[in-house]
């Protein structure tokens, strides 16, 4: 299962990486490692919605369920996330990123903090 994690790099901006969940174990119900997490929170961000330069508050998935969202890196590189996308936000330094909502739709989406 392909996820996309923002983190800090050594020149301290967001960059993008794909990373991949393997699943394994019984055939008929595969899962990937657990994972410890903290909480879970559905959020609603509605069009026009604009997040400036940010670094992530905490290491967390963020899980969209509808709507589309843009991410601008540090590095000058874009991705949108759609329905069903899972990013992993891990860049907890530096400039961060632009979080905006794309569309006429509100972005709805979960957010999985992780455990320490």
């Amino acid at each position: 299962m392909q996820v996309v994690r923002i983190f800090t790099g050594s020149d301290r901006r967001s960059h993008f990486e794909d990373i991949e969940l393997k699943f394994s174990g019984d055939p008929t119900l595969l899962t990937t490692e657990p994972q410890a997490a903290k909480t879970v929170a559905f959020r609603s961000a509605p069009p026009g919605t604009v997040i400036d330069w940010h670094p992530a508050p905490r290491r967390q998935y963020v899980i969209t369920i509808s709507g589309q969202w843009d991410i601008v890196c540090g590095d000058g590189t874009r991705r949108r996330f759609k329905p069903g996308d899972v990013m992993l936000a891990d860049d907890l330094t530096g400039q961060g990123h632009q979080s905006r909502v794309a569309g006429e739709e509100p972005h709805i989406f979960i957010t999985v903090p992780l455990a320490e």
